[in-house]
């Protein structure tokens, strides 16, 4: 009677070979990371550098004058040359940026928590915040530089408020969108209210905070730029929108665009700050910055 060994088909001894283990799967997960984290950085870089070639191609085929469209290259070497003009405004558009979105963090998380724990303070104050928003920085700066004596804090102020609302509301909603399940549970088990807002509505509140800070990050600047473009301020104590209104004002469109160029990369680092702060904040625990698996 023959065995089911001996029915079994004979193995090739190259096959278990044919298995990977588990070291080159980690091997290969990581090399495809590795591409992936690459290809993110080379293709912008690439779409960007294009853009600019075409650009400069385009200025110097048709000879267009430097004040009308510079060529990329004139806006380098303008940005070069002006740097000890440049790089004070610069430092006082960051400080003022930076400074705004702090209070603006402050103030919207402190009132978010106020409206969890009190709906009557939410419904009373909450209209007001929606005021501020949806009333352009446009039209109320004027008001804040009349009222305000302090040029400097005028600005802040009206940066404040473009960057304030985005951190309250997203708070508020993270706040509210704790599981009731697990609220019921904590009450269950006689949490006290630090720990319900420690372990529960922290927690819950984190990403959209975290959401919340990127965009207020980006208005922040938006908010310091136009408050300045309104307030018409000159001199040494100015940001990067006195440097472009001045600029204008003499036509210098290289200086203009240097200018501008500050304020956009400027604009980018604060985002990639505040992305890579919530990549490692909630890249271990939530979905939204986690790895998965393709």
């Amino acid at each position: 009677m023959t065995s089911i060994t001996e029915m079994a088909a004979p193995v090739p001894a190259g096959a278990a070979c044919a298995v990977p283990d588990a070291a080159q799967l980690q091997s290969r997960e990581q090399q495809l990371r590795r591409r992936e984290t690459l290809l993110r950085v080379l293709l912008p870089v690439a779409v960007i550098v294009g853009l600019l070639v075409a650009w400069e191609a385009v200025v110097r085929i048709n000879h267009i004058p430097h004040y009308i469209l510079p060529a990329p290259t004139r806006i380098f070497t303008t940005l070069i040359d002006n740097w000890d003009t440049l790089a004070p405004a610069l430092w006082f558009t960051t400080k003022l940026t930076l400074l705004a979105l702090l209070a603006a963090v402050v103030g919207g998380v402190l009132l978010a928590m106020a409206f969890a724990l009190s709906k009557w303070v939410e419904i009373g104050l909450f209209p007001l915040a929606v005021i501020l928003q949806v009333t352009p920085i446009v039209a109320i700066a004027p008001l804040i530089l009349i009222y305000v004596s302090s040029t400097t804090a005028a600005l802040l102020l009206c940066a404040w408020i473009v960057a304030f609302f985005p951190i309250l509301s997203n708070t508020v909603i993270g706040l509210k969108s704790a599981d009731s399940n697990l609220r019921d549970l904590f009450h269950l088990y006689k949490a006290s209210p630090w720990q319900l807002f420690r372990y529960l509505l922290v927690p819950s509140a984190l990403p959209y905070f975290m959401a919340g800070l990127k965009i207020a990050g980006g208005l922040s600047l938006i908010g310091a730029v136009v408050a300045e473009f309104t307030a018409g301020t000159a001199g040494r104590e100015t940001g990067l929108a006195s440097r472009i209104l001045e600029s204008s004002f003499r036509t210098e469109i290289p200086m203009m665009f240097a200018a501008l160029l500050l304020i956009s990369l400027l604009g980018i680092v604060i985002f990639i700050v505040f992305s890579a702060l919530s990549k490692a904040v909630l890249g271990h625990w939530h979905e939204s910055e986690m790895k998965r698996e393709r």
